[in-house]
């Protein structure tokens, strides 16, 4: 069975840093994509980053581009996005997913499993 479990989120203020986790478990971590998408209240759930199996491709939405990283360690079967100069509208649900193949996709489509997701909060 396979099981996504993030970690990591909290209430910040405008500005600040946050790193999320997503340890997985149930698959063979190294052979697949993982995504970070986020819903924030009345709103579709949408991509924020994606990283291929092997870290040699990362993709980024418009909106997180030049203040969020996505990596990976394969070793520890663990997804990461570091979060900087973090701003109000960042407020939401963060999910990370699984992917369907290794290559990274920025549709929920292309993910197969999700986490349960973790609040992230930045106050103004």
């Amino acid at each position: 069975q396979v099981q996504l479990v993030e970690s990591g989120g909290g209430l910040v203020q405008a500005g600040d840093s946050l790193r999320l986790s997503c340890a997985a478990s149930g698959r063979t971590f190294s052979r697949y994509a993982m995504g970070w998408f986020r819903q924030s209240s009345g709103k579709e759930r949408e991509f924020v980053a994606a990283v291929d199996w092997s870290a040699s491709f990362t993709y980024y939405a418009e909106s997180v581009k030049g203040r969020f990283t996505i990596s990976r360690d394969n070793g520890k079967s663990t997804v990461y996005l570091q979060m900087n100069s973090l701003k109000p509208e960042d407020t939401a649900v963060y999910y990370c997913a699984t992917g369907r193949t290794g290559v990274a996709g920025t549709v929920m489509g292309a993910y197969a499993y999700w986490g349960q997701g973790t609040q992230v909060t930045v106050s103004s």
